[in-house]
């Protein structure tokens, strides 16, 4: 199977630099923009934060601490690109990463979003890319957050989605 124009490659399973999620989810685009892109709905499913849709925003998110991945649990990021309803790609670095630094992970991660109709509702992409496959602590991230975007993240964006 072939990579399509958004980066998202479907048989790219054993890739330890990337991870890629595919799910579908019974509301239409508009309403998964919605729980992507407002910060109050980001909240209730991934992490609070001071998100703002504005390219070039700078915006800081947290959560608990992952020791085991040199994870502080505070995220510094930045919206890179959108297109309405359509996709949101945003960068991710561990706010300890950075030279010379032995506590915090040096992740610097681009996550981007696909949302595709279909049919009454909408096939939602994410590509979670820049892990270092020769950092221990990042392959450990890789295994752990790949089973969290499948499993928990996946199923706290759909709860959102039917309360909304």
């Amino acid at each position: 199977m072939s990579t399509r124009h958004d980066g998202y490659d479907p048989g790219g399973e054993d890739d330890l630099t990337t991870l890629r999620v595919a799910q579908f989810l019974a509301h239409p685009p508009a309403k998964v923009w919605r729980a992507l892109t407002e910060p109050e709905l980001l909240a209730q499913w991934l992490m609070p934060g001071d998100f703002r849709l504005e390219v070039g925003h700078r915006y800081t998110m947290t959560t608990l601490p992952r020791p085991n991945t040199d994870f502080s649990g505070t995220v510094q990021a930045e919206v890179l690109a959108y297109e309405t309803e359509r996709m949101l790609s945003v960068r991710w670095r561990d706010v300890s990463a950075g030279p010379g630094n032995s506590t915090g992970s040096d992740a610097d991660w681009t996550i981007t979003w696909t949302l595709e109709p279909e049919g009454r509702g909408t096939r939602l992409f994410l590509v979670h890319e820049g892990f270092d496959p020769d950092d221990p602590a990042q392959r450990m991230a890789h295994k752990i957050m790949g089973q969290g975007w499948r499993s928990s993240v996946m199923r706290g964006l759909e709860r959102v989605l039917a309360q909304m």
